[in-house]
C-alpha cells in the first residue's frame, strides 16, 4: 500500500510538473516575437507606430488587400493603377523552417495551404526583419535601395512607388500598413523551440538573466532579412539549366500557383493564360525561344512596361524560383501541349 501511495504521489508530481511546463510554454507561444524581444529589452525603433492622425490597422488591412482604404468616410484613390501589395506578397507564414529561403520547400508549404507561390517575400514577419531590398535588388533600383535597406518605411514606400507602379502612400496610409503588419508579426509558435529552449526563455523573461543570449538564440530561428540572387537564362535556352531529371508535377504547381495567380482572367496582367491546349501551345513553344515572350525570359529578367503602360512583370530570384522549378515549368508545358 504505502509503494502503490508512493507510485501515484510520483505520477501526480510528474503531471502536475507537465502541466506548468505546458501551461508556461502555451503563454510563451501565444506572444508575439516582438513582445518576447520586448520583455528582453530588444526592441527596434525601426518598427515602432507612430502617431499619426487617422491611421488603423483595419485600413492598413484595405490597403494591403485592395489598394485603397476609407478616409474620413470617402474612398481613397488608389495606390496603384496596376497592382495591390497582394499581388506579389503573401500574408501568411510561407516558409515551413524561417531559418532558411528554399523554394522547394516553400512551393511544397504554400501548395498545402492554398496559397500562392509568388516572387515577393510574405509581409507575415515584416516588422520582425531588419534590412529589405537585399542582394542584388540594389542592381535593379540602384541608389534607391540605400534609404529602404535598413528602414521600413521606406522600404514600403519604395515598392508602392517603383514595384506597384503606383503614388506615393500618405503619412496616416503609411502607418496603417504598419499598424497592419504589427498584426501579421512573426508568433513564437512559428520558431519550433524544443522544451528546454522554452525553459530558458521563460526564465529570462521572469528573471531578466541571460537576456542577451536569449534574443541572439531567438534571433536565430528566422532570416533577418529575405535573400534575393539574380540569375540569367541559360546560354543555351533549348538544352535549358542542367538540372538531374525534371518534375512536371511540380511545374503544374508552378504554373497554377504562380503564373495563374496574375494571368488568369488578366488578374493583374494584359495576357491571359488558362489551363487550355491552346495556353499549352503557346507557353511550349515560346519556353525555349529567345525572344521577349520565352519562359526563361520572363522569369530571369522580367517583362518591362511598354506601349505607355507602367505595369510589368517582376523577376524572380533564385530564392523565389530555383532553376530546378524553371526546368520543372517547361516539363509542364512540354507534356502538356
Amino acid at each position: 500500500m504505502r509503494l502503490l501511495s508512493t507510485v501515484v504521489l510520483v505520477v501526480g508530481i510528474i503531471a502536475w510538473m507537465s502541466f506548468m511546463n505546458f501551461d508556461e510554454q502555451t503563454a510563451v507561444n501565444s506572444m508575439t516575437v516582438q513582445e518576447v524581444l520586448s520583455e528582453l529589452g530588444d526592441q527596434s525603433p525601426n518598427v515602432l507606430l507612430e502617431s499619426v492622425e487617422g491611421y488603423s490597422a483595419e485600413i492598413g488591412y484595405d490597403i494591403v488587400h485592395n489598394g485603397f482604404s476609407t478616409e474620413y468616410g470617402r474612398n481613397s484613390k488608389k495606390q496603384s493603377k496596376h497592382f495591390v501589395c497582394t499581388s506579389c506578397h503573401n500574408v501568411e507564414k510561407e516558409d515551413p523552417d524561417l531559418r532558411f529561403s528554399n523554394p522547394e520547400e516553400r512551393l511544397r508549404y504554400t501548395n498545402e495551404r492554398e496559397m500562392p507561390f509568388l516572387q515577393g517575400t510574405t509581409l507575415y514577419g515584416a516588422v520582425d526583419r531588419t534590412t529589405f531590398y537585399n542582394g542584388d535588388y540594389e542592381e535593379q533600383y540602384g541608389a534607391l535601395v540605400n534609404d529602404a535597406r535598413y528602414d521600413i518605411r521606406n522600404a514600403i514606400q519604395l515598392c508602392a512607388v517603383e514595384c506597384a507602379k503606383g503614388r506615393a502612400l500618405n503619412d496616416w496610409e503609411l502607418e496603417s500598413i504598419m499598424a497592419y503588419l504589427w498584426t501579421i508579426g512573426l508568433k513564437m509558435s512559428d520558431l519550433h523551440f524544443t522544451d528546454t529552449e522554452y525553459d530558458i526563455i521563460k526564465n529570462a523573461i521572469d528573471k531578466k538573466e541571460d537576456t542577451e543570449m536569449v534574443i541572439k538564440a531567438i534571433k536565430s530561428k528566422y532570416l533577418s532579412g529575405s535573400p534575393a540572387d539574380f540569375s540569367y537564362p541559360p546560354e543555351d535556352r533549348k538544352a535549358g539549366y542542367s538540372v538531374n531529371a525534371t518534375n512536371p508535377d511540380n511545374g503544374k504547381l508552378i504554373y497554377e500557383n504562380s503564373c495563374l495567380h496574375c494571368h488568369e482572367n488578366r488578374r493583374y496582367s494584359y495576357l491571359h493564360l488558362d489551363d487550355s491546349k491552346l495556353s499549352m501551345k503557346w507557353l511550349s513553344k515560346k519556353s525555349d525561344g529567345y525572344s521577349r515572350h520565352s519562359m526563361y525570359q520572363v522569369i530571369r529578367y522580367g517583362v518591362e512596361s511598354y506601349s505607355g503602360k507602367r505595369s510589368y512583370m517582376p523577376k524572380y530570384p533564385d530564392q523565389k524560383m530555383s532553376n530546378q522549378q524553371v526546368e520543372d515549368l517547361k516539363a509542364y508545358f512540354k507534356e502538356n501541349s
